[in-house]
């Protein structure tokens, strides 16, 4: 974050989804921000201005120009930023959906080569690359960059060749009307456009307890978390997974945290890790490694309390008294719509394009044109899959900027046979 901008102040308590959802969101949209954490109904009154903790008008944001929200949602916040906004054209040449990496890399290779581009992203640019602390396998960057500020630069330079940008939008359905896609968003938007690329990526995936959702954003938290890093000084921190985003939080929380422990259910972190964060993880005193290990159980009261942890080769558990667990298990595709409007998934909901389509050389039965679908290209002519959601992908984010180059130029190839 750029600490020279103006800054925002959030005043809110510990505990509420809606205060988390908004530090998450203004960290991964590189918006610096002032987070005041109240903890007393005086501390309340004195520097929010209200009655108590329990007061219905938190949290409250105050922007640098005076403008004081109460009862503040993420929808507002992208109202007062000037990034809420409506759909400038009737009709796209391209329309987009997800702007992570691979999707700010078809925006920004559609439009600078002249489609007429949409960008759709239901909550922030940059998609789960956004919330990593610090990327240090993607080329050109030898120091590494956070996720926020790579989606940063990237969203600018898409919108400096001309993509508009929708965030806070959801596409709910999808359907092909006289050979151009129709995308159907929340709100009632509807997106005409002659190709689309859906990379929408994958959503972090849950333990499944029952008691799951009431201490999301109080104490249980998806994905790498950085926006949190900061609260949990001398605390004691655990983080669930074994891939590259666990092992970069772990570093990060490891310089804030009194301690990090990561819990992975398999036998050794180079399953799914890379090296370099294998080395700097056993360099690192801060972080002790728990192998063969998974979350049986947690609980708490307002927020998390503690965890229960089980040893999945003998069976022990012992109870860890923590407020701070990160789930970093990998993600489900969010393929939800793809069912309804005919797409080809495979068996774990991931898109299927291009030649995986094929069987015996032959397209399946619903492909109605003469050629074989182009790579990137799934079963419904026109309409694109890139990124995390498409099969076969590598869960990379120099591998989804790749492709989401790969995917404009099938584009072009799509829009010159009509």
């Amino acid at each position: 974050m750029d600490s020279s901008q103006p800054t925002i102040q959030v005043f809110g308590t510990r505990g509420s989804a809606v205060c988390y959802s908004i530090r998450d969101f203004l960290h991964r949209s590189d918006v610096p921000f002032e987070w005041i954490d109240l903890t007393s109904d005086e501390q309340v009154r004195s520097l929010a201005g209200v009655e108590g903790l329990n007061d219905p008008r938190l949290p409250i944001c105050v922007f640098p120009d005076g403008t004081r929200l109460e009862r503040a949602t993420v929808r507002q916040i992208t109202e007062k930023l000037g990034w809420f906004r409506n759909p400038c054209r009737e009709e796209y040449d391209l329309a987009v959906y997800g702007a992570g990496p691979a999707g700010l890399s078809a925006a920004v290779y559609g439009a600078s080569e002249g489609l007429k581009t949409i960008l759709i992203e239901r909550y922030a640019v940059g998609g789960q690359a956004g919330s990593s602390p610090k990327i240090e396998n993607y080329l050109g960057f030898p120091g590494g960059i956070s996720g926020a500020e790579l989606a940063e630069r990237a969203r600018d330079q898409a919108i400096y060749f001309g993509t508009e940008i929708l965030i806070q939008r959801e596409s709910v359905r999808g359907e092909i009307v006289a050979g151009k896609g129709v995308g159907y968003l929340e709100d009632g938007t509807k997106i005409i456009a002659r190709a689309s690329i859906c990379a929408t990526g994958v959503a972090y995936r849950r333990l499944g307890f029952p008691n799951e959702d009431r201490f999301f954003g109080a104490g249980v938290y998806y994905g790498a978390g950085a926006s949190e890093a900061m609260l949990c000084g001398r605390q004691h921190v655990f983080l669930v997974g074994g891939g590259n985003s666990a092992g970069q939080a772990a570093l990060h929380f490891a310089r804030y945290a009194a301690g990090v422990t990561l819990v992975v259910r398999e036998d050794a972190l180079n399953v799914n890790m890379s090296q370099y964060l294998i080395d700097r993880i056993d360099a690192e005193p801060k972080i002790e490694v728990l192998l063969n290990t998974e979350i049986a159980a947690f609980d708490g009261d307002r927020i998390l309390r503690r965890i229960t942890l089980r040893n999945n080769k003998t069976g022990e558990e012992r109870i860890e008294e923590t407020s701070w667990l990160f789930l970093c298990i990998g993600g489900v595709p969010q393929t939800q719509w793809a069912a309804q409007a005919g797409v080809i998934c495979d068996s774990g909901g991931y898109i299927i394009t291009g030649s995986d389509l094929l069987k015996n050389d032959k397209p399946p039965e619903s492909w109605v044109l003469d050629r074989k679908p182009y790579p990137m290209e799934t079963n419904l002519p026109g309409v694109f899959a890139a990124g995390d959601v498409r099969a076969g992908s590598i869960k990379r984010c120099a591998s989804a900027v790749g492709e989401g180059a790969w995917t404009v130029a099938s584009v072009h190839r799509y829009l010159a046979d009509g």
